[in-house]
């Protein structure tokens, strides 16, 4: 993923609690992800405004991580939900 991208959840897409189950799920219609805290903390991040850079930038900061690990870890997991369409990347 390029630093200036711009990840973003797609319409009918969002976070959710789920109670129940006491966990963090990323929902769409009729599927739905159930995150661990690593796929939280990233996807919390994701606000459609930001870019990939500034979000690994923001996550290294806030964990004390080097930002060039964050990305490599981000960019796999963020690849992995646009190409489920869960997720949307614009240039």
């Amino acid at each position: 993923m390029d630093p200036s991208s711009i990840p973003a959840l797609p319409r009918g897409v969002r976070l959710h609690f789920d109670k129940i189950r006491d966990t963090w799920v990323l929902l769409a219609p009729e599927r739905a992800v159930t995150l661990d805290a690593i796929g939280h903390a990233v996807l919390s991040e994701v606000d459609g405004r930001r870019s990939f850079a500034e979000i690994t930038a923001s996550l290294a900061e806030k964990y004390s991580a080097p930002q060039a690990q964050i990305a490599d870890d981000s960019e796999g997991f963020l690849t992995a939900l646009r190409n489920r369409r869960f997720l949307d990347v614009s240039p």
